[in-house]
């Protein structure tokens, strides 16, 4: 996708912020408003000659069919099902055959890192989705226009925490993980945080159709779940959707959006409370490991970062510089817990990051961090906290895999 899209415009309705843009060619000379000004940008949502996608789509390549307006009842989503690989007709009609489950939605969704931080994602169909999103969502036309337009729709703190400064998210931690440009802020689902059309969810390898969602109507969520988890099996899980997760429920990572992501494996874990949770041992068993590695010495972490890392720590080494990199101050890689105040992951949890020389690299600094050092990690295929908009300068993440026995 081409980064000619600008950010020029934002509108209020209720709750949400909705980040309007115009498209315009390289060159175009037009002013650049990064979201979260105010502009008057608008788009038409007339269908084009001989079709029906919007004239002045943000992103052709990725567009599907407009919504049109909203249609049928609001419905509010009680259940979540999630599964690693398509649920597949046959259980679909066994779940919709169940008394209890009065509304139902398939779609598809899996887990996108960015910025240490790993967050759900759905590819969805606009028209139908929407439904299921609280009133002011499901009713803001223009963020669902945009949506099939190939743009993404996001929660408004996270969105602006994580977008660069022309209102872009990258979604995946790969390094060359695409790009995706936000086109509204609005609230979604519980335990959904963002959403792009079913085309960016094809290229993201989100897998197919492996979601639904579930009302209940007047049952209980917590009997229907059990009824639904004899149903799909251990293969998936079933959640209750709200604003917080039980010690003890079951959850389902599906890392998507690269290499570096399938390398790293699906697992599910069990929330543990205090913001830890428990990877099935089974996953930790095939993935993690405990090995020596030059000055920090032992470190536990997956085991498709560790060549990288001994690669990348042997390099400071021979060029001088094993005195920049204080192993007293060395706080982990593999660590399974979500980021402080979420229910989102961090990439710790599946062991391919790690923090360095903490004390002088505080979150929010330029920190202290010697940038040959950093130069030298980024060969081996890691990404620096200290590059985002808001800085983790102790925070090292693998975003590329390379063969370290290859000539560099």
């Amino acid at each position: 996708m081409t980064r000619d899209i600008r950010a020029c415009a934002v509108a209020v309705s209720g709750m949400l912020l909705l980040v309007l843009t115009a498209c315009g060619g390289a060159g175009s000379g037009r002013t650049v408003e990064p979201p979260g000004s105010v502009g008057s940008a608008a788009s038409s949502t007339s269908p084009t000659s001989g079709s029906n996608i919007t004239p002045g789509v943000t992103d052709p390549e990725h567009a599907v069919d407009p919504p049109g307006p909203r249609r049928g009842a609001l419905v509010g989503a009680d259940l979540l099902i999630k599964n690693e690989s398509t649920l597949g007709a046959p259980l679909v009609r066994r779940i919709r055959g169940l008394a209890t489950v009065k509304r139902s939605l398939v779609l598809s969704l899996g887990n996108v890192g960015i910025e240490n931080r790993v967050i759900n994602l759905g590819a969805v169909d606009p028209s139908t989705y929407r439904n299921y999103t609280p009133y002011v969502s499901a009713e803001l036309q223009q963020a669902w226009d945009r949506v099939a337009g190939g743009e993404l729709v996001i929660d408004k703190s996270l969105g602006r925490r994580l977008q660069d400064d022309e209102g872009f998210l990258k979604l995946g931690n790969d390094q060359d993980a695409p790009q995706v440009h936000i086109g509204a802020f609005a609230p979604q689902v519980p335990q959904i945080d963002a959403v792009v059309n079913e085309s960016w969810g094809e290229q993201l390898g989100l897998p197919s159709d492996n979601a639904m969602l579930i009302s209940t109507g007047i049952h209980s969520p917590r009997v229907v779940m059990a009824d639904l988890q004899q149903i799909v099996g251990d293969d998936a899980v079933v959640s209750i959707l709200g604003p917080d997760l039980d010690p003890g429920a079951q959850q389902l990572a599906i890392p998507s959006g690269g290499s570096v992501a399938a390398a790293v494996g699906a697992f599910r874990y069990t929330v543990l409370g205090a913001e830890r949770v428990a990877p099935e041992q089974s996953w930790v068993a095939a993935h993690i490991r405990t090995e020596q590695v030059p000055i920090l010495g032992n470190v536990t972490c997956h085991a498709v970062i560790i060549p990288q890392l001994r690669a990348a720590l042997r390099e400071v080494q021979s060029r001088g510089l094993a005195q920049e990199i204080h192993p007293q101050e060395y706080a982990g890689c593999y660590y399974p817990r979500y980021i402080a105040g979420t229910q989102q992951l961090s990439l710790h949890a599946f062991g391919i990051a790690l923090d360095l020389n903490v004390s002088g690299n505080q979150r929010g600094s330029a920190g202290e961090m010697d940038r040959t050092v950093v130069e030298i990690f980024k060969k081996w295929g890691f990404a620096w906290g200290g590059d985002w908009g808001y800085t983790d300068p102790m925070h090292f993440e693998l975003n590329a895999l390379i063969d370290p026995t290859a000539p560099r």
